[in-house]
This record gives structure tokens, sequence and C-alpha cells, in this order.
């Protein structure tokens, strides 16, 4: 039988698989506050579904905790947590970050999280990790509207902060490469038209995006995800992904249109709302449109984000049957 790694690679080169790859992820939320909790529930999840890539999803916070900030799981159909402590106030606590070490609590606590799934799941399932942006984590850490007065106003102090972010990123990427990771999932929240133009992230976003993901350049399997409505797709080009994930259900561009910009392999084709809300005959009609759109090459059937944690556990069942027959009933 074809193993998971070697259809992903099939579909990564442009051949056309045994059958359409899938790759759904969640949150995992309170379980996501231990490293073993996370692993288990990671492990239990994808011995359920048998999904060709399992993304390791963390709480964001896993990446800033170490400078000081806080988080309370409230109950988000997404399954992520608020945040209820920030640390950057003003222009000058950007320059007061210091560099995380992997070997930081935190950090260390997803790496060892990373340990126990490479021990446990066949050598043959490729595993990649989520990364947020060094953008996303700067968020997280003064919240957005504090982050984007401050990058207008104070520029420089802002991009310190990035430039410690970034490096701090790059060398936990690198600790993972160590543990036999296959790529990154890219988590890019700021590439969208209503939160700053195309430039500003192409001075505040790109360049410190670049420093952060070095260590991934020769890894055969990292998703790009630009997260939101109105995404700046040309962006691609700054980066070395095989794949790209976006809400392809609710903004532009559309699979089919997304194959005639990017060479690489998209991932998506189904909305959140339809596995939570839908029923199986519905997940079908989408994964099978879908496919169609791509025509079955260079594309993983998946969600434009998250599996919500309200997600119907005969809609994901759906999902991965659905490619068996090319998306027909």
């Amino acid at each position: 039988m074809i193993t998971h790694r070697e259809r992903i690679q099939t579909c990564i080169s442009g051949e056309v698989p045994d059958q359409t790859p899938v790759a759904l992820w969640r949150h995992f939320p309170v379980d996501d506050q231990d490293p073993g909790s996370l692993a288990a529930s990671t492990l239990h999840f994808q011995n359920t579904y048998d999904f060709d890539i399992v993304k390791v999803t963390p709480a964001s916070s896993f990446a800033v905790k170490g400078w000081g900030v806080e988080d309370k799981w409230m109950g988000d159909t997404e399954g992520s947590r608020r945040y209820t402590k920030r640390v950057i106030n003003s222009p000058g606590d950007w320059e007061k970050l210091t560099l995380l070490e992997p070997s930081s609590p935190f950090l260390a606590g997803q790496l060892f999280c990373l340990q126990l799934l490479k021990k446990t799941l066949p050598p043959e399932t490729p595993v990649i990790q989520t990364i947020f942006s060094p953008l996303s984590q700067a968020k997280n850490l003064a919240g957005n509207e504090t982050l984007l007065a401050h990058l207008r106003e104070y520029p420089e102090a802002v991009m310190k902060g990035l430039d410690t972010i970034a490096k701090t990123t790059k060398y936990f990427i690198e600790a993972a490469r160590k543990i036999g990771i296959d790529g990154v999932f890219y988590a890019i929240q700021h590439a969208q038209a209503k939160i700053m133009d195309i430039n500003e992230y192409k001075l505040f976003g790109v360049p410190y995006d670049q420093q952060a993901l070095e260590p991934m350049d020769d890894l055969w399997c990292n998703i790009l995800h630009l997260h939101g409505k109105n995404v700046f797709f040309p962006l691609l080009q700054s980066f070395n992904f095989q794949i790209v994930n976006w809400h392809d259900r609710e903004t532009y561009p559309s699979l089919a249109e997304a194959k005639t910009l990017f060479k690489g392999t998209l991932c998506g084709g189904l909305r959140q709302d339809t596995l939570v809300l839908e029923d199986q005959a519905k997940v079908r009609e989408e994964a099978g449109d879908a496919i169609r759109q791509t025509n079955g090459q260079r594309f993983i059937l998946g969600t434009g984000c998250v599996v919500p944690v309200t997600a119907a556990h005969g809609n994901i069942v759906a999902a991965t049957k659905s490619v068996l027959f090319g998306g027909r009933e």
C-alpha cells in the first residue's frame, strides 16, 4: 500500500496520486497546556481518521509565554485561547524583548511534544509543526490595535522587537528539525487588506518571515497558511513553500483561480461551517467540487483553517472517505 509520505510526495511532484490526500487539523483546548496531553490528543485524532499529514497544533501562546503573556480557555469554537495579559504596552517595551532559547520552558515543552509524536507515529507519516509569524506573535504580545499603532508611529522600536521574535523562531525551528519534523505550517495573519496594505506587509512582515524561516528551506512538506479574507496571495513569490492553505471558500482566489497563480500544491476545499452545521452529503459535495476544480492534481483536501472543536465526527469521516471515489458519490 502507498504510504502517507508517498502520497503527499506524489501530489507535490505534480503527479496524480492513488487518491486525493486529506489533511485536517484542530486545536485541543485544555490538553494543549501540557506537552504529553497535546501529543496524546494529536495521536488519538490521527489514529481515528488516518490523515495524510499530522499538523501539530499547540495554543498560539506556546511561542510567547516565555515573554510573560497569559491566556485562558474560554470556549472558543475554533479551540483557541484568549489572551488575558499582554507584555507590550509602551513603544520601548519592544526593545526590552530578549531572545528565548529553545531550552526555555514553553518552547522546550513543545519540542518534547514533537519528540513523543515522532517516537509513536509511523515514520512514513509526515509531521509538521505550527509556527506563527513574527507579526502574529507580536500581535499576541501587544494586542493588534497596539501593535498597529506602534508599527505606524514607532516603526524602529517595533522592528527591533520583530528581529528578536524572528531569531527566537528561527532557533526553535532549527531545534524542531533535529527532532525530525517534515515541515512547518507557517501561519500569517496580517497579510490581508483589512489589516494592512501589501507594502506595509512587505516592510514589517516579509523580512522577518524570511529570517525566521531560513531553517525550513530544505524541508519537503512546508505549508503556508494565509489567514483571513482578501489575502495577499502574491506574497507566495517571496517564500519557498510547497503547499498553500487559505480560506478558499470565503475569499479570492478560488481553488481554480489559484491553480493559475501558484505552481505548487493547494490545500483546502471545505468550509469550517460545513463540517459543523451541514450533513455528510454536503461534505461530499464540497469535496467533489474541490477535486473537480483542481482536476485532482497538486491538491490536498482540507479546510481553510482549523476544524472547529464542534465539528461532527461523521462529517470528518465523510471528508476522509470522499476522496476514495474522486469526490463522486
